[in-house]
């Protein structure tokens, strides 16, 4: 396994890097399924919490790397769909999917799927300096990696739509300000702040975050009715929990809860 990926390991979470910093951490096949792996792996360790994803040197992600797999040639066009279906989108799958809260440090540009990979996480903390392009249009090519998902969602079809026809670049204050990722920082604060941020996702109830991911998954397509439903079975979910119980023992008694961070 090569160490396109490098893992670091804190109390109760985990730092996930992409770490190609020579090509501001162009995304293969090869790299897509080691991160993939790793995703399962923090997924079945019951250690941990959360998790931190973010990139080495001056980029995040600037997508899928243009290598020879991906280069039309004389035996014809490669098989993009498959790539998308197979390695990018099972990614974004892991990330939507995962019971762990997700926080992405953007820390430089992040670039078709690279900024879907980013926008597929929680909590987005972007540097100022940091950038998002939807940069398949430059090529000939259509968002991938739930893009269209993402953007239409968060900043409005107006908005996605000009983002992934005309492709220019987004910076990291006007994203949060469209309200596409939580917020913009100092770029000297990028990587402590978000740190922060995971190690306190690390120490609060899991099962409860977890749950809040369900609810949110579904609100985009639930109506009304349906989501109310789904609030109160989560919400009596959360209510037959050890965690719960310490929290409102905590309230009572005036101090910090302990969380066992229980599914």
């Amino acid at each position: 396994m090569t160490n396109d990926i490098r893992i670091e390991v804190h109390d109760g979470w985990r730092k996930l890097i992409l770490n190609r910093p020579e090509k501001l951490n162009a995304v293969n096949a090869a790299m897509l399924g080691q991160l993939v792996a790793e995703l399962d792996d923090a997924e079945n360790d019951r250690t941990v919490r959360a998790l931190l994803l973010t990139g080495s040197g001056r980029g995040f992600c600037s997508g899928q790397e243009l290598g020879p797999d991906v280069t039309p040639g004389p035996k014809g066009p490669p098989d993009l769909e498959q790539l998308a279906a197979t390695c990018h989108h099972e990614v974004v799958r892991r990330i939507r999917t995962s019971h762990l809260p997700v926080v992405c440090a953007v820390n430089g540009v992040a670039a078709g799927a690279g900024a879907s990979f980013a926008l597929a996480c929680d909590i987005v903390l972007a540097a100022k300096s940091a950038r998002f392009v939807q940069a398949f249009i430059k090529i000939g090519l259509v968002p991938d990696s739930g893009a269209s998902f993402f953007l239409t969602h968060t900043v409005g079809e107006a908005r996605a739509r000009a983002l992934a026809m005309l492709g220019d670049p987004l910076w990291a204050e006007q994203a949060a300000n469209w309200g596409m990722i939580w917020k913009a920082v100092d770029d000297v604060a990028l990587q402590s702040e978000a740190e922060t941020l995971t190690a306190q996702l690390a120490k609060a109830p899991a099962g409860a975050l977890a749950r809040i991911k369900k609810m949110f998954a579904a609100a985009g397509t639930n109506g009304l009715d349906a989501q109310l439903d789904l609030e109160a079975r989560l919400q009596g979910e959360s209510g037959r929990t050890a965690d719960y119980a310490e929290g409102v023992r905590a309230f009572q008694e005036k101090r910090p809860p302990v969380f066992r961070g229980e599914p």
